[in-house]
């Protein structure tokens, strides 16, 4: 029996009804991923199946070095055909890894082999198969992202970045919005004098202005920032550790800059008042322009220093983190809140002890004003599987309001990663489809179903305000 039926993690009557007649035919707005603008602006062609199913995948990479699989058929020099079958192997292997039922659920929409074992015996038919329709018009970047029925999606983008590649896109009328988001974070990371000052001097080139001390410094940030705008970005992004809140001075804030600036380090109290007061420069910018503010919070990144060294960051290699949030979270919002800039926030977690943490946190910050203006934002990474959004959505449902959810989104670096949406709406159908048949939930399907599509895509829309840009 096929694993990718059509009733695929629906286990009632209701779920059936709420995904097939509401939830499958919503287009898809994808508010976060990290998709490469420069693919989408080539329309890239991929040559075979393993540079779009594995390349620069760490999800997968992860599951390969824990199968034994050597580095070299990983992200080294060993053919893309062998690579292929390597995965191959790892794949019988990674039974309830989400990444598992992800493989299937891709094989089937994008290359229509949706009742079929993949194993080492098929491998090759399967192989030869998919790299033939790659090599076709319906598999090119742009084409891949329209078959998916997206009807935007939202990058991630250095502030130094030109956006070379998001003008051509545009310049060529492709008719999905594909918009940059602004990710500062280099700009606070004054823990290492070296390579802040190299992000500086990037800075410095971008803005197109020497930078001699800390107003010229937040200057020129406003300077991208507002180019940002003006190529359509209205959405923002940090992934750190824990949000930052001590109490600084602007005298403080300016000679740290300039310690830093000087190559020196700098001791943990000063970090920490740095962090702070950046934290609360870009939030301000987002607020002044109604931006959407998002957090990610809690992963402890490249724990494994050997192979960061040869492999460089997001290659497989981060973990998730235990860090204190709740108190310096809310002592950030608060101080937003004080100055009347808190813009609209998604907040997500890594870790799943902060689910409740996140989502109360954020209700205590809702201003009557916007809908769903706080969003304990979707799970996240590590927790983007069966079990960590239905504890998310439990969560959210628990203490705030599900239909003002604005829903999933990849995170992800492959364009073949759109199914996740898939099966995020088939999670969410069928949760609420357990609930009307255990008769918590009254069988108001009108009523259902819209929360539904809303959940899906409308709230979304409503929330990013970038298909009417």
């Amino acid at each position: 029996m096929a694993i990718i039926s059509d009733n695929f993690l629906l286990s009632n009557e209701t779920a059936k009804t709420l995904y097939h007649d509401y939830a499958k035919q919503t287009p898809i707005l994808d508010y976060h991923c990290h998709i490469p603008p420069r693919d989408i602006a080539a329309d890239r062609r991929f040559d075979n199946l393993t540079q779009i199913w594995l390349e620069g995948d760490h999800y997968k990479w992860r599951l390969m070095r824990a199968n034994g699989i050597d580095e070299r058929f990983i992200t080294g020099d060993a053919s893309d055909r062998e690579k292929f079958f390597a995965w191959v192997k790892t794949i019988p292997m990674a039974v309830r890894n989400p990444v598992y039922h992800w493989s299937y659920l891709e094989l089937a929409r994008y290359f229509g082999i949706g009742d079929t074992l993949l194993n080492l015996a098929n491998a090759p038919s399967i192989y030869d198969r998919c790299t033939a329709l790659l090599q076709t018009a319906d598999f090119s970047a742009r084409n891949i992202i329209k078959q998916m029925n997206v009807a935007a999606l939202c990058t991630t983008d250095d502030p130094t970045d030109d956006l070379q590649h998001h003008k051509k896109i545009r310049q060529d009328g492709f008719a999905v919005r594909v918009l940059p988001a602004f990710r500062p974070d280099r700009g606070m990371a004054v823990e290492s004098p070296e390579l802040f000052n190299r992000w500086v001097a990037k800075l410095e080139a971008a803005a197109d202005r020497e930078i001699r001390n800390y107003q010229g410094f937040i200057d020129a940030i406003k300077n991208r920032h507002d180019y940002f705008h003006a190529h359509g970005c209205r959405v923002s992004d940090h992934g750190i550790e824990t949000a930052y809140a001590a109490d600084f001075t602007a005298s403080e804030i300016a000679a740290i800059f300039d310690r830093v600036r000087l190559g020196n380090g700098l001791d943990d109290t000063e970090i920490v008042k740095f962090k702070s007061a950046m934290m609360i420069e870009f939030a301000t910018m987002d607020s002044q322009k109604g931006w959407v503010h998002q957090l990610h919070l809690g992963a402890l990144r490249s724990v494994n220093s050997r192979m960061q060294k040869i492999l460089g960051p997001d290659t497989g290699f981060d973990a998730m983190g235990d860090f204190a949030v709740a108190r310096t979270l809310a002592q950030f919002l608060d101080r937003l809140h004080q100055l009347d800039c808190l813009p609209k926030m998604i907040l997500y977690n890594i870790n799943p002890k902060d689910n409740e943490v996140l989502a109360t946190i954020a209700g205590c910050f809702q201003d009557g004003m916007v809908a769903g203006k706080m969003q304990f934002g979707a799970a996240w990474w590590f927790l983007d599987q069966k079990d960590g959004m239905t504890t998310q959505l439990t969560a959210l449902a628990n203490v705030g309001l599900l239909g003002r959810f604005i829903g999933m989104t990849t995170d992800s670096r492959s364009l073949l990663s759109y199914p996740r949406h898939e099966y995020f709406r088939r999670i969410l159908c069928n949760i609420i489809g357990v609930d009307v048949e255990n008769g918590e939930i009254f069988e108001d399907m009108d009523t259902l179903g819209h929360i539904v599509q809303d959940i899906c895509f409308n709230n979304a829309v409503d929330y990013f305000s970038i298909l009417s840009n």
